[in-house]
């Protein structure tokens, strides 16, 4: 299944009611994605541009979208990124991939 990385920030309403009445909100991400036959690998805080970051895995693109776009609707986040990962095999095989690809730079 593929792996995604995401990186969130709370509003500062939500970190006022965490404070307020702290919780795990790994447990809540947990539930999400498994509502959708996916696993949580691990979900930490941050000091920085990001509050927080997930790694997920899916069992596509569309179900981690769908994750996504519960999350975001919710309200208690000011942002939520969400990028796919690529195993060193599938970047392998991208490069691969590429070298038939006949590019031609803009204006050439």
């Amino acid at each position: 299944m593929p792996l995604y990385l995401s990186r969130f920030s709370y509003t500062p309403e939500t970190w006022a009611r965490l404070i307020g009445h702290p919780e795990d909100r790994a447990r809540a991400a947990q539930a999400y994605i498994e509502s959708v036959g996916g696993r949580l690998h691990g979900f930490w805080y941050a000091f920085g541009t990001h509050d927080g970051y997930n790694l997920w895995e899916a069992p596509d693109d569309v179900s981690m979208a769908a994750v996504a776009l519960a999350i975001s609707g919710g309200g208690a986040l000011r942002s939520f990124e969400t990028t796919v990962l690529l195993s060193v095999d599938e970047t392998l095989e991208a490069l691969r991939k590429a070298g038939g690809i006949q590019y031609r730079a803009p204006g050439t």
